[in-house]
Order: structure tokens, then C-alpha cells, then sequence
């Protein structure tokens, strides 16, 4: 299993979604029978412990379900220990910079790439033994960085964010980003749009793919049209629920229509 290193180096489609509710032992083998490349685990608007994390991670990795992990905040405690339990590519949130962006590669990359403090022989190595050097230097190598863009200052400086060598892939939060600009929500507005423009002329020219969330199988369409390699369709939760809502609307429906049917004694 190559992890979410191979999939940025893949070029073409690659599909997963955000998990953010659901633990189950069974997630891996759920998403992989459902075809998804990867999943995008979310610690910072969940209530995953870094213990959660840790099983989440084994349950995808162990059935060859690539992983991108937003930790809960930019802090080097948080982006070390998300590494150490297994995190193949972390997002971490509201990136503005590419001093910021460097910060964290530091913060990610052992010795002599960065500062990480280091373990060895723990999750994010399978628990496999074998000398430090080639440890440290297969650690760097599987670590992926995809800042997430998501205020006006990232757009302002994707360009310097996407240049850093260290720098794998880009990904626009969206709604967040609207947020920044002043117009919440308002997906369709020249200015968001302009502002996704530049992310993905900045992923051009630096040859880094994009990846989005988005709810619909049409909007994903679009959005891969549109140049970004990484769809994130939906979540846990609004799958579970838009799927729950559709079936028990039906339920009702197909009662309703059976009992007026017997009032008017039609068949």
C-alpha cells in the first residue's frame, strides 16, 4: 500500500470522503468495498481523540485506504503526534503562508528535512524495526503536506505556498474561504471564484494537485472538470443522513398512498 504519497504522484481522479463521526472498526473495509482512494480524517470540527485517530488509521491502512488527517490546530504537538499514530498527509487548517507552511514541514519532517522529535518502531512505521538512517529517511518520504486554503491571506500567498518543494498537494476549504472574503456561502460570487482561480494557477504552475469536498456526484464532476485531482465526496454524516431522509421519505410516501388507496377503495 503506497499511501497518500502515491496517490499525489497518481495522476488522474482519485476519490474519497471526510470521516468525522464514525470510529467503526468496519470503515475501512466500508470505504474500500465502496471503491474510495482515500479517506479524510478530520480532528479539527470532531470529537476523535488522538487514540481514535490511531485505530481509524490502522482500520484504513490496513486494508489499503490512503489517509490525509486535518489535525486541531497548527501546533507542533498536534502535527508530530498525528504523524506518530499514522497519519500519511496531514492538512492542517488555515494555512496563510509560506513561512507558516515551512514552520510545519519543520514540524513534520525528521532530521535532515526538519525538527521532528523522533520514534521509531511505533504506528507510523508499522512497528518495524531497521536502522535509523533509512527509518528517518522512509518516514520523510511517506509524510505528505497539503495546506489547506481557506482564508484570503492563503489565496493571497498560495503561489509562495506552492512553490515549497515539501509542499504535495493544495486543498481549498470552501466554505471557510467565503467566510474570509466576507460573503459566507455565496459559492457562486465573482470574488470566490476569483479567489479559486488563483489556488488553481498556483497548482499549475507548481505542478500540485487540488482537492475539494463536495456534496454532490455533479458538483465533483465539475470540480475534476475544473482541474482538481482529489474529490472528497460528502461525509459520514450527510451520506448517512441524505440516505436516511430519502428512505424514510419513501416509507412515508408509499403508507400514505397505500392508506388512501384503501379509504377511496381503489387497488
Amino acid at each position: 500500500m503506497g499511501g497518500f504519497r502515491e496517490l499525489v504522484k497518481r495522476r488522474g481522479l482519485k476519490v474519497g470522503t471526510y470521516l468525522g463521526e464514525f470510529a467503526t472498526p468496519g470503515i475501512g473495509r466500508m470505504l474500500k468495498a465502496a471503491d474510495c482512494d482515500y479517506a479524510f480524517v478530520d480532528m479539527e470540527h470532531s470529537g476523535f481523540s488522538f487514540e481514535t485517530l490511531k485505530a481509524i488509521l490502522r482500520n484504513l491502512h490496513d486494508v489499503g485506504i490512503a489517509s490525509v488527517v486535518r489535525p486541531p490546530s497548527k501546533a507542533y504537538h498536534h502535527i508530530a503526534r498525528c504523524l506518530d499514530v499514522g497519519a500519511q498527509g496531514l492538512v492542517p487548517p488555515m494555512m496563510a503562508s509560506a513561512a507558516e507552511a515551512q514552520r510545519i514541514i519543520d514540524y513534520m519532517k525528521y532530521v535532515p528535512e526538519g525538527g521532528r522529535g523522533v520514534a521509531l518502531g511505533i504506528a507510523h512505521d508499522d512497528y518495524a524495526p531497521g536502522p535509523v538512517i533509512e527509518s528517518l529517511a522512509n518516514a520523510n518520504a511517506k509524510t505528505a503536506l497539503v495546506p489547506l486554503i481557506e482564508t484570503a491571506e492563503g489565496v493571497e500567498n498560495v503561489f509562495e505556498i506552492a512553490a515549497l518543494k515539501n509542499v504535495n498537494c493544495l486543498w481549498v476549504g470552501h466554505f471557510d474561504l467565503s467566510c474570509s472574503l466576507g460573503i459566507p456561502g455565496q459559492f457562486t460570487s465573482r470574488k470566490f471564484n476569483t479567489a479559486i482561480a488563483r489556488v488553481m494557477e498556483a497548482s499549475r504552475k507548481h505542478k500540485k494537485p487540488v482537492g475539494r469536498l463536495a456534496a454532490s456526484a455533479e458538483e465533483c464532476a465539475k470540480l475534476h472538470a475544473a482541474g482538481c485531482d482529489f474529490i472528497c465526496y460528502s461525509g459520514d454524516i450527510w451520506l448517512l443522513q441524505a440516505a436516511l431522509s430519502s428512505g424514510v421519505a419513501d416509507i412515508r410516501a408509499r403508507v400514505a398512498k397505500a392508506a388512501a388507496r384503501k379509504r377511496t377503495g381503489k387497488r
